[in-house]
């Protein structure tokens, strides 16, 4: 057995010994290289040669005493089997795990509901063409969500703070409810995607909220009439007389107004329409896809007084846009065409968007064309249905056919 060396040779050693392992008796080296001087532990487990690091020598807090004192622990442990150095690395793994563990605690504590719903609006507002729609999303979460689960991390929410969310709006304002329900199970579905949730999420409606709350639908039919859900839509049959008052009309918005009425359009496609989106050859109206609510282009075939409109409008052209604010150049407000609804004294019996219902009421009740023709007309489900239907060759004609008829219609001209 080595010759357990003392305070005072130890001390030599670390003055004037060379660089190298030096035994200090008990299976305890100073490992010596240049200014550093570090205890050693060397031992067999399983036959093989180990070595154990026992930090830097120093005269107070890691002395020659207290380096052997930790030898004879560590010899307890090689003597029940036990690999020190196995062990330390364990310990090692188990700290970084608390470690990380209270830090995704304190991660998870600071991701509460309101943070989120930011995050996830910002990152699905480029999806949205409506400006409007991220507006309406911080509106409705901050009225109704955000003083309930505003402050409570995602992590922790559950079915009951949900319910106590929809439960005093839904009977009353069910398709409010019903949008918030929903932008809160988004935010919560991007929660779990970004792993900040892992409980499922509490906002769903099928399995989860359609067991405490009544159908959604079902509920809007029991308040309300059908016939009064739907957008207020002028009887085709008053059509005519309504387009004569609408011509006798001056100004941008009453001339958007007529163009969306003959197109059958929806507000946003004729507000943001542009020039170059007007082809004056072959007298088409192609509408892109980041402008179509379903995201496919759209081909309208113009009739003449579409285009006689086009021709009166470009002479005052200043922008980009077909129906432009004169004095702002930016599109025509929704205020336009509005404004002429009531100066034609129709505000609240009609509405905007209601011209598409009398379109399809004409053409289902004084046309012989096919609903499919119909629907394409309204630019309705044209993902798939479309490209099928434009296969066949004949769809735009027929399409311009079913647009000659409305117009004339419009004008009574038989």
């Amino acid at each position: 057995m080595a010759k357990k060396v003392t305070v005072k040779e130890l001390e030599e050693i670390i003055r004037f010994g060379a660089d190298k392992l030096h035994s200090l008796g008990d299976s305890l080296y100073l490992s010596k290289k240049g200014n550093s001087n570090r205890f050693v532990f060397r031992y067999q487990i399983d036959k093989r040669p180990r070595k154990k690091s026992l930090r830097a020598y120093d005269a107070e807090k890691n002395n020659l005493n207290k380096a052997r004192a930790k030898v004879l622990e560590l010899k307890a442990m090689v003597k029940r089997g036990i690999d020190p150095l196995e062990m330390e690395q364990q310990e090692k793994i188990l700290e970084q795990r608390s470690v990380k563990a209270a830090q995704r605690s304190k991660s998870l504590e600071a991701a509460t509901f309101e943070s989120c719903a930011h995050t996830t609006i910002d990152n699905l507002q480029h999806e949205w063409t409506n400006h409007k729609t991220k507006k309406q999303w911080l509106s409705s979460l901050k009225q109704y969500a955000f003083p309930v689960i505003g402050h409570r991390p995602v992590s922790e929410i559950t079915k009951d703070e949900i319910l106590e969310i929809l439960k005093p709006i839904w009977f009353d304002k069910t398709e409010t409810a019903d949008r918030v329900r929903r932008r809160v199970e988004a935010v919560l579905r991007s929660a779990i995607s970004d792993g900040l949730r892992t409980n499922g999420n509490p906002a769903v409606w099928r399995g989860c909220i359609e067991f405490s709350l009544p159908n959604v639908e079902k509920t809007k039919n029991k308040r309300k009439p059908k016939e009064k859900r739907h957008h207020k839509a002028l009887p085709y049959s008053d059509l005519p007389e309504f387009m004569r008052e609408l011509r006798e009309i001056d100004g941008m918005g009453a001339r958007a107004l007529e163009f969306l009425i003959l197109n059958a359009n929806r507000t946003e496609e004729v507000l943001k329409a542009k020039w170059d989106e007007i082809d004056f050859e072959t007298e088409t109206w192609t509408i892109p896809a980041n402008r179509m609510k379903g995201k496919v282009s759209h081909e309208i075939p113009l009739t003449p007084r579409s285009l006689g409109i086009l021709s009166f409008v470009k002479r005052q052209k200043v922008s980009q846009y077909v129906f432009p604010n004169l004095s702002s150049k930016k599109h025509l407000s929704q205020a336009g065409m509005l404004s002429v609804i009531k100066r034609m004294g129709r505000a609240g019996q009609i509405t905007v968007h209601g011209f598409r219902s009398t379109f399809r009421d004409f053409t289902a009740e004084k046309t012989n064309f096919s609903g499919d023709i119909a629907e394409q007309a309204l630019a309705y489900n044209l993902r798939d249905k479309t490209r099928a239907l434009y296969q066949r060759g004949d769809v735009l004609a027929q399409h311009r056919k079913l647009m000659m008829d409305w117009a004339y219609y419009a004008y009574g001209i038989r």
